[in-house]
């Protein structure tokens, strides 16, 4: 098969793709066609089928593997697929590993380094929540270990929730050794638990869309909902260290417009808010990077860093 971030303007293709989403239209002129996004392992593409009723479309739903034969074209600078031909393909013709986007690094490592970092963690309460949330609940594990951080934008794949969480507590990690005003078992935990609300904001791939809670509250509601549950679990767990724990929650997307309900009031949640932000924004970088596969130097404006970005040319 060929991959979807392989293709280009031109190419005609052939091959079995995850119906990700598919919804009917109508054209300005009232003519009915079927808007679907096709995804594979590495990328998402949009397309469109004019002639829902043409010989040759059969009927397929969202998340069926389908056969498509089309033309990739551009639309508002984006590839688009314009397919002439559709059937759902049988079990057996695809390998569900092929359109699954799953992290470059092990889950059972990942997991081994999240251990280490909770081991670290000295305040017996906090340590308490960790471990009744990462080690016990083996429900919540098991979805964590296979969620993604974001639908889109970064770290959207399987594993890429833990893979996120790591890296941004081990950013925290430097931080308190740099910064002697942080209390390290606050900030490290804090930066555990910043996302746990995204295994319920999101759903499971292959979909990895909002789910109906996700879509009212958020994972920041989600997650600061769930530390205060787990806390009310832990006989004598102090109020205030509760609080402290849940305002970093609130409070780790910086700005109210960005979706925090708070502004960073402790240094812990300042600190935070910049090692969530910075693994976001570098992950992004490199996954822009990855996607152009090194063929441009300049790769064009990007809204999220409103700037024309350029690969780093040899020193």
């Amino acid at each position: 098969m060929r991959y979807i971030n392989e293709l280009h303007e031109g190419d005609r293709i052939s091959g079995i793709y995850l119906c990700k989403q598919k919804t009917s239209a109508v054209t300005k002129n009232g003519k009915p066609y079927e808007s679907i996004i096709l995804q594979d392992k590495t990328a998402c593409i949009d397309g469109k089928i004019w002639d829902p009723n043409s010989l040759g479309i059969d009927d397929f739903d969202t998340l069926d593997y389908i056969d498509v034969v089309g033309d990739v074209t551009s639309f508002a600078g984006a590839l688009q697929l314009n397919i002439k031909r559709v059937r759902k393909a049988s079990e057996g013709e695809y390998d569900p590993a092929d359109y699954l986007p799953v992290s470059e690094n092990s889950a059972d490592v990942m997991y081994g380094q999240l251990c280490s970092m909770i081991d670290s963690v000295k305040n017996p309460f906090l340590s308490a929540l960790l471990k009744k949330l990462f080690l016990e609940d083996a429900d919540f594990l098991k979805s964590f270990e296979e969620h993604s951080a974001a639908k889109t934008v970064h770290h959207g794949f399987i594993g890429g929730l833990m893979e996120h969480t790591l890296s941004v507590a081990r950013l925290c990690d430097y931080m308190a050794g740099a910064y002697p005003i942080l209390n390290r078992d606050l900030l490290i935990s804090s930066a555990l638990l910043h996302d746990v609300g995204k295994t319920r904001e999101l759903s499971s791939f292959p979909l990895n869309d909002y789910t109906d809670e996700g879509q009212l509250l958020g994972h920041i509601v989600i997650g600061a909902q769930m530390v205060h549950d787990l806390a009310k679990e832990i006989p004598d767990f102090p109020v205030d260290l509760e609080h402290q724990l849940v305002h970093c929650i609130l409070a780790h997307h910086g700005e109210l417009e960005f979706g925090s309900p708070k502004k960073p009031a402790l240094a812990e949640a300042v600190a935070l808010n910049l090692a969530d932000n910075t693994d976001a924004r570098m992950e992004t970088l490199t996954e822009i990077f990855a996607a152009d596969k090194g063929k441009k130097e300049w790769l064009g404006f990007n809204r999220l860093f409103e700037s024309n970005l350029r690969r780093t040319g040899e020193i």
